[in-house]
């Protein structure tokens, strides 16, 4: 199954750089270069395990995804449920840890992993998928990086992580 990845350093702590990849829209957009639309389905106001997202990507392709892991401010997990018709398979995580030799830096590392279909497709596909995600991903996560270091989305992150703070500890 292919695999891509990517890893930044990022100028902000864990917990605001995890914060910072978990904005919605309108702030979503300032940073995520991937993401055309987003948002929350079946009634959910915030990411958590189990929380299912809409996201239509620049590409016009439309998925919903489900978190199967959520455990700020280290690490989030998605799989899709519905998607393109050439993912057999598609998910993702997100890890974030202090950069060990930047006081208040975070390495952030993205990958994704995909099965494509159908079958007798599947080396071509899975190339091509790999070349195309590969770019995205590097797009998208220097896109991050720029998020984390806008006034407007690093506010909008701190903002998400005192109000889950409250909501957690009332």
């Amino acid at each position: 199954m292919p695999v891509v990845e990517a890893t930044i350093v990022v100028p902000v702590p864990p917990d605001v750089a995890f914060a910072v990849s978990q904005t919605t829209a309108p702030v979503r957009y300032r940073w995520d270069p991937f993401v055309r639309e987003q948002h929350f389905v079946d009634g959910a106001t915030r990411p958590a395990k189990g929380v299912r997202t809409f996201t239509r990507s620049r590409h016009g392709i439309a998925m919903i995804s489900e978190y199967v892991s959520f455990h700020p401010p280290t690490n989030v997990g998605m799989k899709m449920v519905r998607g393109p018709w050439f993912f057999e398979m598609f998910g993702g995580g997100w890890r974030f840890a202090p950069a060990p030799d930047r006081p208040g830096h975070t390495v952030a590392t993205w990958r994704y992993n995909f099965r494509c279909r159908p079958a007798a497709l599947r080396p071509a596909a899975e190339r091509i998928g790999t070349w195309l995600l590969g770019r995205d991903i590097r797009r998208r996560i220097a896109g991050y990086a720029r998020g984390c270091e806008d006034p407007a989305v690093l506010a909008a992150a701190r903002q998400a992580l005192a109000d889950r703070a409250e909501q957690d500890h009332p």
